[in-house]
């Protein structure tokens, strides 16, 4: 699976999710360390940029939601 196997709503709400968690989180820098991923790509898929497949996998661990519940919104 990679980004180009997300639709545009999954995209979408992949990003939604992003956004709620760095919240939750205090900023891109502590949500990057709790995905283990570095904070500027999380910045820039937050911003708009397309997000990977992987990504989608570590939101909902983090979340402890469903990937079909991440993606689905």
């Amino acid at each position: 699976m990679n980004a180009a196997d997300l639709t545009t709503a999954e995209q979408a709400h992949v990003r939604a999710a992003l956004r709620f968690l760095r919240a939750r989180c205090g900023g891109w820098a502590p949500l990057a360390k709790a995905l283990r991923f570095k904070a500027t790509p999380l910045a820039r898929v937050g911003g708009g940029r397309v997000a990977s497949a992987s990504m989608a996998l570590r939101l909902a661990r983090l979340a402890q939601v469903g990937v079909d519940d991440l993606l689905g919104g």
